[in-house]
């Protein structure tokens, strides 16, 4: 009798594990943050636009699942992807070993480098330690590009913001030298009416440590089978030609990277 209590323990056990793992994908939450164009942003009327929410929607589309997004603070992202807020974070989040402790990722789905950006009637010279020294440089908090300053340009002040609105704001008024961020979004500000302010100083080579393998989607570290589901998608819209018709609604260049 004892025997039989255990072998139908070991059965219950075995069912909750698989019920566990065998979770309904048929609707997926994905978390971006809204704060970061051209890759997410919110429009006027509370819309999510860019490139992450294009490449999302492809990829719930080529996975055959219902798209849900959630907006979510850049730095709260990671914590409310493991408290289950969201399945999965869509918002340019770089693949990083120090994430990797936290979160799974999939293969990436665009890499493009740092950069620095100035007013148009800086005197600074160069993008080099050296050429930053004393330079009040403006950043969003727990980024890579936060990271990337304090590692590579420990002679410059850095000064961390909540999101790129808030440092736009203060180089535009002269309260900060310039910003590091990545190119594209920096490219994509100076194109602007907000950007006439400022200049593209260059670019820098990144740090495979600290910029990670390029932007992949985050996942719960117990959801692998989703993160093969990205995966297959994402090899399934590089193929197929979708990822290259919404990289060309953005981007004259290869933003998929090398």
């Amino acid at each position: 009798m004892r025997v039989l209590r255990i072998a139908a323990a070991a059965v219950a056990v075995l069912a909750a594990i698989g019920g566990a793992e065998a979770k309904d994908w048929s609707k997926v939450r994905i978390g971006t943050e809204g704060a970061y164009p051209p890759f997410n942003s919110l429009t006027a009327d509370g819309e999510l636009i860019g490139f992450d929410v294009d490449i999302a929607k492809a990829l719930c589309e080529e996975m055959k699942v219902e798209c849900e997004f959630v907006t979510q603070d850049w730095d709260g992202m990671i914590p409310a992807l493991q408290a289950g807020k969201f399945d999965a974070v869509i918002a340019s989040m770089s693949i990083t070993e120090e994430r990797k402790q936290k979160v799974d990722f999939t293969n990436k789905y665009y890499n493009t480098p740092p950069a620095i950006a100035v007013p148009k009637d800086s005197k600074i010279a160069g993008t080099s330690d050296a050429d930053l020294k004393g330079v009040a440089l403006g950043a969003q908090s727990s980024t890579t590009h936060s990271n990337y300053a304090e590692e590579k340009l420990p002679s410059a002040d850095l000064k961390l913001y909540p999101t790129p609105d808030e440092y736009k704001l203060d180089v535009a008024s002269g309260r900060i030298d310039g910003v590091i961020d990545d190119v594209v979004v920096l490219s994509d500000w100076l194109a602007t009416d907000d950007g006439a302010c400022c200049k593209l100083l260059g670019t820098l080579t990144p740090d495979p440590v600290i910029n990670g393998e390029g932007a992949g989607i985050a996942i719960r570290k117990d959801d692998g089978d989703l993160k093969e589901m990205f995966n297959t998608a994402i090899e399934g819209i590089l193929a197929n030609g979708k990822y290259q018709e919404i990289s060309d609604k953005y981007f004259t260049f290869d933003v998929y990277g090398g």
